[in-house]
This record gives C-alpha cells, sequence and structure tokens, in this order.
C-alpha cells in the first residue's frame, strides 16, 4: 500500500505460481500388468524347477542302474566260474553249441532277478558267445544282441579286457541313457568278458507322464490368471473412463445417475456416487431455498437501513426549520428573514442528501475521456482550497506524467467526497496529500491524511450505504467512490498505518 511519511506510495504486487504435480503410484492397468508379468515369471520358475527335479532325478536313477549293471556283471562273473568248473574248452563243433547253451545259462541265472537289464558273455575274437534279457517284457524272449549298440557293446569289452577289471559307460541321448558294464572273466578259456546294459528313460515312464501333467496344469493355470488378469486389465479402465467422461460431460452441482458396470467392487462405487449425487441434489435445493430466504431478508434489512439513513438525515433538517419557523412567529417579522434563509439552508441540505442517493442508486455508464493526471489532480484541489485554509490544513499533489482513459466528472465527483473526508479527519497544521500515479496495473488516485482514520467497527463496512463515523455525515460519500470505482472496473481501498489514513482508487487500463 502506501505510506504518508514520505507522501509517495509504493506498490506491492504478490504473485504465486502454482505448479501441479501427478502422483506417480501407478495405475490400475499397470498393477495388473504387472501381477500378470509376476505370475508368469512365477510360473516359469516353477516349471524350470520342476525340470531340474525331474533331471536330477534321471540322473539318480542313471547312478543306480550304473550300480546295479556293476552288480549284474559280478553276478555274471560268479555264475560263470559256477560253470567253468572242468571246462577244457570246445575242441569240436558239438563242443561250442554245448558251450553257447552253458554260456546262455550263466547269463539267465545272472540276469534273472535284474528287471530291465540284458547282457551276454563276449571273446574278442569270436564277439557275442551268449545273450539273455530274461527280464524282457515283450511278446517273446528276446535272443540277439542289439544292432543299434552292438559297437558300444564291442568297444566296452575290449576296454575290459584290455585293462583287465570291470569298466562301465555311459551314453546319453535325448530321451534316455545307455548304460553299458563289462568284467573279464578268468578261466579256462581266454578272452571273456562278462557284458551288462541297461536303459534310463529320462522323458518317458510315469515319472515323465507326472511331470507333464503337472506342467499342463500349471499352464492351464497361468493362462487362466493371464485370461482374467487381461479381461480385468481392459474391462475395468473401460468402466473407469465411461464414469469419468460421464461425469466430465455433466455439471458438478447435479451429478448424473451412473449405470452399472457389472463389476461388484466398482458398482458400489457407482451405487455410492449415485447416492452422493442424490444427497448433493437435495442439499442444492435447500441451499437454494435458504439462499433465497437469505436474499429476500437482506433485501427486506438493506430496505430497513436505508429507510432508517433517509429518515434520520430527513428528519434533522426538518425539524431545525421547524424550529426557525417557531421562533419567527414568535418574535415578529424582524426574525423572519434570518428564518428563512435558514430554512433554504436545511432544503439545500436535503436537496444534497437526495442528488447523493441518487448518484449512488442510478450507476451511470461512465463517459471515458483522455486525461491529462496532473492538470486532473490541480483541478480537484483548487476546488477545496479555500476549506482547507479555513480548517488549517495544508493540501497539495502530485501526480505522473501522462494520461488515463476515464469518466472525468465522475472520477471528480468520487475525489472530492475522499478530499472533503481527508479535510475533516486531518489535524490542524496537517498536510493533505493527493496522488496520482501509473503503474503495470494501471492508474491509482490516492488521498492522503494525518488523521486516525474511521473506527475500526466501521471499517469492514465504510463502504455501503450510510455507513459513517462523522455526526454531520451523511454515509454517502464513501459509497459513490465505491460505485465510481466499480463502474470503471476498478476498486476503492482503504489502508491505515501509523503515518496517516490512505484511500485509493483503482483505475485498470482500459
Amino acid at each position: 500500500m502506501a505510506d504518508c511519511t514520505g507522501y509517495r506510495v509504493n506498490d506491492t504486487t504478490a504473485r504465486r505460481n502454482a505448479s501441479s504435480r501427478g502422483s506417480m503410484l501407478g495405475s490400475l492397468r499397470g498393477r495388473l500388468v504387472l501381477l500378470l508379468v509376476l505370475v508368469t515369471a512365477a510360473a516359469l520358475a516353477a516349471s524350470a524347477l520342476m525340470v531340474g527335479l525331474f533331471r536330477q532325478s534321471a540322473s539318480a536313477r542313471a547312478a543306480q542302474a550304473e550300480t546295479e549293471i556293476g552288480r549284474a556283471c559280478d553276478t555274471s562273473a560268479g555264475a560263470y566260474r559256477f560253470y567253468s568248473t572242468g571246462w577244457r574248452g570246445p575242441s569240436s563243433p558239438s563242443d561250442t553249441k554245448t558251450l553257447r547253451r552253458d554260456l546262455n545259462a550263466v547269463v539267465q541265472t545272472a540276469l534273472r532277478e535284474r528287471p530291465g537289464i540284458e547282457g551276454g558273455i563276449w571273446q574278442g575274437s569270436a564277439g557275442s558267445l551268449s545273450y539273455a534279457f530274461p527280464t524282457y517284457q515283450g511278446a517273446g524272449p528276446k535272443t540277439d544282441v542289439p544292432e543299434a549298440e552292438l559297437p558300444r557293446i564291442r568297444a566296452v569289452n575290449r576296454s575290459a579286457l584290455a585293462d583287465e577289471r570291470a569298466v562301465a559307460t555311459r551314453f546319453e541321448g535325448s530321451t534316455q541313457i545307455l548304460l553299458i558294464g563289462a568284467c573279464p572273466l578268468p578261466g579256462p578259456i581266454p578272452g571273456l568278458t562278462a557284458w551288462t546294459m541297461t536303459r534310463v528313460f529320462t522323458f518317458a515312464g510315469s515319472g515323465y507322464r507326472l511331470l507333464m501333467a503337472g506342467l499342463g496344469i500349471l499352464l492351464a493355470m497361468v493362462l487362466a490368471a493371464a485370461a482374467l488378469l487381461a479381461r480385468l486389465t481392459m474391462r475395468w479402465p473401460r468402466h473407469i473412463g465411461q464414469i469419468e467422461a460421464t461425469l466430465r460431460t455433466h455439471d458438478i452441482a447435479a451429478l448424473p445417475i451412473l449405470p452399472t458396470t457389472g463389476e461388484r467392487e466398482l458398482d458400489r462405487i457407482v451405487v455410492a456416487l449415485n447416492e452422493a449425487g442424490g444427497r448433493l441434489a437435495d442439499a442444492r435445493g435447500r441451499a437454494e431455498e435458504m439462499a433465497r430466504q437469505l436474499a429476500s431478508g437482506e433485501r427486506l434489512a438493506t430496505i430497513g437501513q436505508v429507510a432508517a439513513g433517509l429518515a434520520h438525515e430527513i428528519r434533522n433538517p426538518i425539524a431545525a426549520m421547524r424550529l426557525k419557523a417557531e421562533n419567527a412567529m414568535v418574535h415578529g417579522p424582524d426574525h423572519k428573514d434570518r428564518a428563512l434563509a435558514a430554512i433554504l439552508g436545511q432544503i439545500e441540505r436535503l436537496d444534497g442528501v437526495l442528488r447523493r442517493l441518487l448518484t449512488v442508486t442510478e450507476r451511470d455508464t461512465p463517459r471515458v475521456e483522455t486525461v491529462v493526471l496532473a492538470r486532473f489532480v490541480e483541478a480537484c484541489i483548487a476546488a477545496h482550497s479555500e476549506l482547507a485554509q479555513a480548517k488549517g490544513v495544508g493540501i497539495r499533489c502530485e501526480a505522473d506524467s501522462g494520461s488515463a482513459d476515464f469518466d472525468p466528472d465522475q472520477m471528480r465527483s468520487a475525489l472530492d467526497n475522499l478530499i472533503l473526508n481527508a479535510l475533516h479527519a486531518a489535524p490542524r497544521g496537517t498536510e493533505v496529500f493527493v496522488t496520482a500515479r501509473r503503474n503495470a496495473e494501471g492508474v491509482i488516485l490516492s488521498v492522503c491524511d494525518r488523521g486516525p482514520g474511521p473506527p475500526a467497527q466501521v471499517r469492514e463496512h465504510l463502504f455501503e450505504p450510510f455507513v459513517t463515523s462523522r455526526a454531520d455525515g451523511t454515509g454517502l460519500g464513501l459509497s459513490i467512490v465505491r460505485e465510481v470505482a466499480e463502474a470503471h472496473g476498478g476498486a476503492a481501498r482503504l489502508d491505515i498505518s501509523p503515518t496517516g489514513t490512505i484511500f485509493e482508487i483503482l483505475i485498470p487500463w482500459q
């Protein structure tokens, strides 16, 4: 505002910039997508764990099978030693046939209690001398060495014969692990080895079927969860978007009836919004009714206030005129001239009250002109120089160079009221300072005096009609100031400081 100590008024304009920040808490769709990713990752991890456990199980079974073929080979060696007592080797074809029959009996005896293990007797120079697979589950007995594994069988037997110790070899395929073991057979016939063979199926059998069933169930559950999450991801944002669009296209004071969505949790919110809309409509109706009643009461109170003010303003001059007339009638013709002069003065006072009241109520449209500020302010204070001299108060002005656009007659009436109030309030020996200055907002006309200002109890209503702190005041002067300022799109304001009182009229740039 202003400071009367230097008779300069400094403007302070406070500007605040509001910044909106979105809360990055994540949308419902983002959370559902994240949940879908987590479910898929959990399913993949569980699948990998199941496959890993199955493979570990297959490795364990392969190690057990390797132990079993080693024992079967030892059993074959023990049976061979039992049957070979007294053998001298074949000397004729009939002896060879008998030898092969006996060797078949050795292998049959050794592998009879070994499920899934096949084997035979091998001679380095002659090849396979016997073969048996007593636990074979086919339609008939299996009597021939598997041709596909024959090179591997030959290699394992050669290795066992060359090293003169038992050996075992593992061949891993895509669906099975082939295990072949061999051990040398000391005895009357040189170059003999016993060999055994078995297979461990990694992706077959009951374990594989259980694994596939578990993975299938897991895949079905993941697909069901993915479908449900995808449905929620698509449906919920669409429903929320429809609700948002419906609310955006309606007045907030009259909320629309939102349709249900079929989603139980979301429909609870929809029902709550519909109920809130109904309560809001009822409250709005009651508020409008109360507002009408309040407006009616305020109008009646305003009419009563205006009537009381007018009655007060009119009654005093009428009482004075009656007193003067009664005195003239009592004292004779000598007092008639003075009584008539006093009566005319009171009539003029009543006429002034009515003129001011009309000024407040008519609200004429300003006739805007370009006015030189310095010349305008000097003309205003010139009309009050005699009154200021009579009250012992100085009056001076200061104006920025340049001009402004406003109605000079209306603004002159408003500024006259401010100057008259300042002259009545200023203590004798002080000055009333009138300024006109330009800034970025517009033009500010101010009147500053060293008086204490109006009492605190009337400051909030100071610019209303018939509000005054002076015994001889009408209470219309400051209301005229406010009406003139608002007619120009501006405002009138008061500032009380320890150094004085300042009334301002702000006229924005046209």
